[in-house]
């Protein structure tokens, strides 16, 4: 059914949900694993540009870390996981990959939202499911480790 999956991974709760329940999907079709976090920038004047700069080192320095965690935790399943992070809007970075890598599936995780934050902010889930040409899944369950981690590993 799929044979190429890519996780868009952030470290949150939601994240880990899209993680896992993404895992679990390369499990059972036995699909390749690309991970993806990306650095969200913005453009704007060069004051503001040269502020963001530190601000754009401490956020690559973590979403490293977060990448380090989510790539052990996809060992740790079995999986084999390629690696990516980029650099600019979400919606555009996760569409480019998605097409670079071949994905037929993107899993994200779903933030909940109220009504008026909902309403007054934008919707990446909803900005993905316009630009993307594969399956998009807003992935809400909670998938337990018994399900996820090969029953000889012991984990």
């Amino acid at each position: 059914m799929y044979t190429n999956i890519l996780l868009c991974y952030d470290g949150s709760r939601e994240g880990r949900l899209a993680l896992r329940e993404g895992a679990r999907l390369a499990q059972i079709t036995g699909a390749g694993v690309t991970l993806l976090a990306v650095v969200e920038t913005v453009s704007g004047n060069a004051l503001a540009q040269a502020a963001d700069a530190s601000v754009l080192i401490y956020q690559q320095d973590e979403l490293r870390s977060i990448l380090d965690e989510g790539r052990q935790r996809l060992t740790a399943m079995g999986l084999a996981p390629r690696i990516r992070m980029e650099f600019g809007d979400p919606v555009a970075s996760i569409s480019k990959v998605a097409t670079e890598t071949g994905a037929d599936l993107v899993v994200v995780g779903h933030h909940r939202h109220g009504f008026w934050t909902r309403w007054l902010s934008r919707s990446v889930a909803a900005e993905l499911s316009d630009s993307l040409d594969c399956s998009l899944l807003l992935a809400q369950k909670v998938v337990d480790d018994r399900d996820l981690f090969p029953k000889d590993r012991g984990l």
